[in-house]
C-alpha cells in the first residue's frame, strides 16, 4: 500500500512537472513569436517596403474611419446636438448686426488658441515620433517677440494673431521702458495654449494603460512593455536611466497629485512613462490630467518662457554675436550672417523697406525653413509608418485567432 501510494505521488509529481515544463515551453515559444512579429512589423516602413506600407496605411485609414463612423452613430444624440450648435454659430457668424465685432474677435482668438493647442498635441502625442514644435514654432515666436520688444521699447504692437510681420508702434517709448514681465504677459496666451496641448497629448498612453489594467489584456505597445519590464526588474535595476525612471514612477504612484505636478512642471524626458504609470495604477483621471495641465501649461511654460526671453534679450544677443566674432580664423565670417540677420529684423520692425540695407534672404532663415520642412516631412512619414504597422498587427492578431480555432 505504501509503495503504491509512493508511486502515485511520484507519477503525480511527474505530471505536474511535465505540465509546468509544457506551459514554460509554450510561453517561451509565444514570446519568441511575438518578438519575430514585432521585428517584422518594424520593417514595414516607406524606405524599405513602400508599396506594402502605403497599402497598409490606406487600409488602416479606412478601418479607422469605419470605427469612428460607428462610434458617432452610437452617440448620434451628441452628434445631433453638436450639429445644431454648429448651425446656430454659423447663423450668428453670417447674420449682420452689432454683434459682428464680438464674433470677429472670438473667431480670431479661437483659431489662434486652436493653432497653439494643436502644435502642443503634436509635440507630445507621438504617433511614432513627436514633432518638436517648441523648438520649431513656439520658441522662435517668443524669441521674435522678445527681440521686437527690446528694439521697439514697447509691446504695443498688434495683439495675436499678428500680421505677416511685427511692426513697432508709431508712438515713441522711452529707452529702457520694457520689462521682463511685459514680454512674459505678451506671449502668455500662446505659451499656455501650447502647454495645454502637450497635456492633452499625454492622455492616449493613460487611457491605453488604464484599459489594459481593467481588462487584464497586455497591449503590444513598446512603451507599455518597457514599463512592465521596469516593474519586473525594479529591485535589480542598476543603470542610472532605469533607476531614474523607477524614481519617477514611485513618486507618481505614492505622492499622487503633487508627485505628478512636480514631474510635469520640470522639463525632463522621464515624464514619458507618467501617463502609462498613472493608467496602470488606476490614478483618477482628473488627478492625472489636472496635475499635468497645471504643471505643463502654467509652471513649466513660465520656466521655458523665461529661458527663451533671457537668452534673446538685447544685451545677451549682442554678447553672443561678439563672442562668435572672437573665434579664431572663422569668427568674422560666422559673425557676419548673424549681424546681417539681426539688422534685417530691425529694419522689418521699423518698416524701413526703402533702406539701403539689402533685403535678401539670410542663410540662417533659409536653413531654419528647410529644417522645419524636413522635420514636418519626417513626422508625416512616421505617421504613415505607424498606421501601416498597426494594420500589420491586425493581420497578425487575426492569424492568431484563426490558429486557436483550429
Amino acid at each position: 500500500m505504501a509503495e503504491n501510494g509512493t508511486d502515485c505521488d511520484q507519477r503525480r509529481t511527474g505530471m505536474i512537472k511535465e505540465q509546468h515544463n509544457g506551459n514554460f515551453a509554450d510561453s517561451s515559444l509565444l514570446g519568441e513569436r511575438k518578438r519575430r512579429d514585432r521585428e517584422e512589423r518594424l520593417n514595414i516602413v516607406l524606405w524599405r517596403q513602400p508599396l506594402v506600407t502605403l497599402q497598409y496605411f490606406f487600409l488602416e485609414t479606412l478601418i479607422n474611419l469605419k470605427e469612428w463612423t460607428i462610434k458617432l452613430w452610437h452617440r448620434r444624440s451628441i452628434l445631433v446636438a453638436f450639429l445644431l450648435m454648429l448651425a446656430v454659430l454659423t447663423a450668428t457668424y453670417y447674420v449682420e448686426g452689432r454683434h459682428q465685432q464680438y464674433v470677429r474677435y472670438m473667431e480670431k482668438k479661437f483659431f489662434w488658441c486652436a493653432y497653439w493647442v494643436g502644435l502642443g498635441i503634436l509635440s507630445s502625442v507621438g504617433l511614432g515620433t513627436g514633432l518638436h514644435t517648441f523648438l520649431l514654432y513656439l520658441g522662435p515666436h517668443i524669441a521674435s517677440v522678445t527681440l521686437a520688444a527690446y528694439e521697439c521699447n514697447s509691446v504695443n504692437f498688434p495683439e495675436p494673431p499678428y500680421p505677416d510681420q511685427i511692426i513697432c508702434p508709431d508712438e515713441e517709448a522711452t529707452d529702457g521702458s520694457i520689462s521682463l514681465w511685459a514680454i512674459i504677459s505678451k506671449v502668455r496666451l500662446e505659451a499656455c495654449m501650447w502647454g495645454a496641448g502637450t497635456a492633452i497629448g499625454e492622455l492616449p498612453p493613460y487611457f491605453m494603460a488604464r484599459a489594459a489594467r481593467l481588462s487584464g489584456a497586455e497591449p503590444d505597445d513598446e512603451e507599455y512593455q518597457e514599463f512592465e519590464e521596469m516593474l519586473e526588474h525594479a529591485e535589480t535595476a542598476q543603470d542610472f536611466a532605469s533607476r531614474a525612471k523607477l524614481a519617477v514612477q514611485n513618486l507618481v504612484q505614492k505622492v499622487g497629485f503633487f508627485g505628478i505636478l512636480a514631474c510635469a512642471s520640470i522639463p525632463n524626458p522621464l515624464f514619458d512613462l507618467a501617463g502609462i504609470t498613472c493608467g496602470h495604477f488606476l490614478v483618477p483621471f482628473w488627478t492625472f490630467f489636472g496635475a499635468t495641465l497645471i504643471g505643463k501649461a502654467v509652471i513649466k511654460m513660465h520656466i521655458q518662457k523665461l529661458f527663451v526671453i533671457i537668452t534673446f534679450s538685447k544685451h545677451i544677443v549682442e554678447q553672443m554675436v561678439s563672442l562668435i566674432g572672437a573665434i579664431p580664423s572663422i569668427g568674422p565670417s560666422l559673425q557676419k550672417p548673424f549681424q546681417e540677420y539681426l539688422e534685417a529684423q530691425r529694419i522689418k520692425l521699423h518698416h524701413k523697406s526703402d533702406s539701403g540695407v539689402p533685403q535678401g534672404e539670410n542663410w540662417l532663415s533659409w536653413m531654419f525653413e528647410k529644417l522645419v520642412i524636413v522635420m514636418v516631412c519626417y513626422f508625416i512619414l512616421s505617421i504613415i509608418n505607424s498606421m501601416a504597422q498597426s494594420y500589420a498587427k491586425r493581420l497578425q492578431q487575426k492569424m492568431y485567432s484563426e490558429e486557436k480555432t483550429k
